[in-house]
């Protein structure tokens, strides 16, 4: 019984880095306002299998919390630094083109 534990602790774990990535794919995709319905329905599908081994584990008597490490990497580069913006200088009327 506590290899079907493990074992099911350890895809729960795996499922839950498998939907953080497909969401933040789906999220470029709706940034990019391309179709996303095929990334959604497969979290979807993942998210109601970890359904299924919540509830086996639960049965199993197992309660304690699982930890996952988030080791996230964002896949768009961060803003850059907000500065001062230089001043331009205008340019005189006379020195404009005429065309």
């Amino acid at each position: 019984m506590d290899n079907r534990i493990s074992e099911i602790r350890r895809s729960i774990r795996a499922l839950r880095v498998s939907v953080r990535e497909a969401e933040a794919v789906m999220h470029e995709q709706i940034n990019r306002d391309d179709d996303c319905t095929f990334v959604a329905q497969e979290i979807i599908r993942m998210r109601t299998v970890m359904s299924e081994l919540v509830q086996e584990r639960t049965k199993l008597g197992d309660t304690t919390p699982i930890v996952v490490a988030s080791i996230f990497i964002p896949r768009r580069l961060p803003a850059p630094p907000r500065g001062r913006i230089p001043k331009r200088r205008l340019v005189p009327g006379a020195a404009r083109v005429n065309g």
